[in-house]
C-alpha cells in the first residue's frame, strides 16, 4: 500500500500568503542555539532567542510548518489536552492554576503577535464553543465553576442559546470561551518565520539533521551539506524525530486526524451555523469545525494512530455533517488532507531541559497553537535568562508511549469510548423527545380546558333543568299547606274506617 503524502496540498496552501524560500545549509555554522524543527514551537523559540540577542538557527527537513503546525484546524485555545480534574489529582490545585495561567499566556502571545505586527491572511475570529452532546446541565455548570476558580474566562450557554447559534438537535449545553479564537495557521507560521528572521534568526529549509553528538560544551549536528556547532540544541520536532532521537520519538503516540473543507455552501450554511467562532463537540482530537472563506465548513475528525489515504474519509466526514445538520443538504468536498501530531501518554506537552544544553518542546497534541507559543517563550527565557518557570512541567516527564502495542491499545480505547458516548448521546436525545412530547400533551390538555367527570356533568344538567308548576285550583286550595280536593275526600274515608276500628272518632282535616 502506498503511504499517503503528509505534505500534500491543503486548503491552506491554496489560500496562503506569499512565502519566501529559505536556502539549504551548505556550510559549517557556529551558533549559540540550534533549533531542530521549523514548526510553530521552533519558530517561536528562534524568534524569542534572537530577540534576546543570541545567535540561533533553525534546521527544517522540509518546508516551514508543512507538518502539523500548518495543517491543523487553527484553534487557539486555553488549557491542555489533559482534563482539569486529572491535573488537579496529579499536581494539586495551586500547581494547576499556574499551568492554566501559562496556557492563557500562550493564547495572548499568538494574539499579540498577530495584532502588533499586522500579520496578513491570519484572519483571527473570536470565540470557542465547546458543546455537550448529552443533556447534563449540572455537569457543565460544575465544569464552568471549576474553570473560573482556576482563573479561566468562561461562561455556560444553555441549550436554548446553543441551538439559536447552531441549529442541531444533537447539541445541548456548552462552555463558551470568549477569549479564544481561530486563525489560518499556515499564514501565521509564515508571518512568524518572517518575524524571527527580522530579529536575526536564520532558517534553513530542506536541511535534515542526520545525526547529533550532544556530549560536551559544544553540541555537533550533522546535515547533508554542512555541520552545526551550538552550545544548546532544542528539539522542537514531532514524531518525525524518530531516526534522530529515537528515545524522544518513542514518548509520542502518533495521532493522525483528517481535515475537510467543503465547497461554498452559500446562505444555507448561515441558516444552520450562525456562530463564527471555533466549535468542538468532543474532548478528543477530532470533531472540531469552523466556518472558513465566508461560506465553507472546515471539519476535522476520524482519529487514527496510523496514516491512511485522506480521500477515504471524505464520505465519513460528510456523513458527520449530515447527522448534525440534516437540513443542510448535500455538501461537496473541496479539499481533504491529513495531519499527524504527537500525543504524550499524560496528554501534556513536554517542555524543558533533558540534559545539559539539550532542550525539548514537543507533544502539543490537541492544544498546539497556544502551547507551542508558551513553550517557545519558556525555553528562550530558560536559555538566555536562566528563568526556571519551565520546571512547572517537570511532573510530566518523558514516558514511553508503548510502541505499536501502545498505539493499538489507544486506537481500541478511542473506538470503545466513541461507541459508549454515542449510546449516551442517543439516550439523551430520546429522553429529550419524551420530555417534549409529555410537555406537548400537557399543553394540549390545558388549552382544551379542565376535564369534568360524567357524574358531575349529569348533576349539573339536572340542577339547571326548569321547574314546571301544576295549574292552581280555587284560591283557598292554592294556599300553602292546603291539600287538593281529592286528597281531602280520600283522607275523610280513611278517617271513617279508623273510627269503626278504634271505637273513637279521629279528627280529620278541616
Amino acid at each position: 500500500m502506498t503511504e499517503p503524502d503528509p505534505t500534500a496540498a491543503t486548503w491552506y496552501e491554496t489560500t496562503r500568503i506569499a512565502r519566501p524560500d529559505h536556502a539549504r545549509l551548505g556550510f559549517d555554522l557556529d551558533i549559540d542555539v540550534c533549533v531542530i524543527g521549523g514548526g510553530l514551537a521552533g519558530l517561536t523559540v528562534a524568534r524569542e532567542v534572537a530577540r534576546r540577542g543570541w545567535s540561533v538557527a533553525i534546521l527544517e527537513a522540509g518546508r516551514i510548518a508543512e507538518a502539523a503546525s500548518g495543517r491543523n484546524t487553527g484553534f487557539v485555545l486555553p488549557g491542555f489536552s489533559e482534563s482539569i480534574d486529572n491535573m488537579v489529582e496529579r499536581i494539586g490545585v495551586d500547581h494547576t492554576k499556574q499551568l492554566w495561567a501559562l496556557s492563557e499566556q500562550g493564547v495572548d502571545y499568538v494574539r499579540r503577535t498577530i495584532a502588533d505586527n499586522g500579520l496578513q491572511g491570519v484572519d483571527p475570529l473570536a470565540g470557542w464553543l465547546h458543546v455537550d452532546q448529552t443533556d447534563n446541565a449540572k455537569a457543565v455548570r460544575a465544569q464552568v465553576e471549576r474553570l473560573r476558580w482556576l482563573g479561566a474566562e468562561v461562561e455556560m450557554w444553555p441549550t436554548e442559546r446553543v441551538r439559536a447559534e447552531i441549529s442541531s438537535a444533537r447539541y445541548f449545553n456548552a462552555l463558551h470561551f470568549p477569549g479564544a479564537f481561530h486563525i489560518h495557521p499556515l499564514n501565521y507560521a509564515i508571518g512568524l518565520a518572517a518575524l524571527a528572521v527580522q530579529e536575526g534568526a536564520r532558517i534553513f529549509e530542506e536541511t535534515p539533521a542526520l545525526s547529533i553528538d550532544p556530549a560536551g560544551v559544544r553540541k555537533r549536528i550533522v546535515t547533508p551539506n554542512g555541520r552545526v556547532r551550538a552550545s544548546h540544541v532544542v528539539f522542537a520536532g514531532n514524531v518525525q524525530l524518530g531516526s534522530l532521537m529515537p528515545s524522544l520519538a518513542a514518548t509520542l503516540l502518533p495521532v493522525t486526524t483528517y481535515v475537510m473543507v467543503t465547497e461554498p455552501l452559500g446562505e444555507r450554511l448561515g441558516a444552520f451555523i450562525k456562530y463564527r467562532g471555533a466549535i468542538s463537540d468532543t474532548d478528543r482530537a477530532d470533531n472540531h469545525y469552523r466556518i472558513v472563506g465566508g461560506d465553507r465548513l472546515m471539519v476535522s475528525g476520524r482519529v487514527r494512530v496510523w496514516p491512511a489515504e485522506a480521500g477515504r474519509f471524505a464520505r465519513a466526514l460528510s456523513s458527520d455533517i449530515a447527522r448534525k445538520f440534516p437540513g443542510l443538504g448535500p455538501v461537496a468536498v473541496a479539499d481533504i488532507w491529513s495531519g499527524t501530531l504527537g500525543r504524550t501518554i499524560h496528554r501534556m506537552p513536554q517542555i524543558g531541559q533533558m540534559a545539559d544544553g539539550v532542550w525539548v518542546a514537543s507533544g502539543f497534541a490537541g492544544h498546539g497553537l497556544n502551547t507551542t507559543a508558551m513553550a517557545g517563550e519558556l525555553i528562550a527565557r530558560g536559555l538566555v535568562e536562566n528563568d526556571d518557570t519551565w520546571r512547572l512541567f517537570a511532573p510530566y516527564e518523558l514516558v514511553w508511549a508503548g510502541g505499536r502495542i501502545g498505539a493499538g491499545v489507544a486506537q481500541g480505547l478511542y473506538w470503545w469510548r466513541s461507541a459508549t458516548e454515542n449510546v449516551e448521546r442517543s439516550l439523551s436525545r430520546l429522553r429529550e423527545r419524551r420530555r417534549l412530547a409529555k410537555e406537548a400533551r400537557r399543553a394540549a390538555v390545558a388549552a382544551a380546558g379542565p376535564v369534568v367527570p360524567p357524574e358531575r356533568i349529569a348533576a349539573a344538567a339536572l340542577a339547571a333543568a326548569p321547574v314546571v308548576a301544576e295549574p292552581a285550583g280555587t284560591p283557598a286550595e292554592a294556599q300553602v299547606g292546603q291539600p287538593a280536593a281529592g286528597q281531602t275526600e280520600r283522607r275523610g274515608h280513611r278517617g271513617k274506617r279508623r273510627k269503626g276500628k278504634a271505637g273513637a272518632t279521629e279528627p280529620g282535616p278541616a
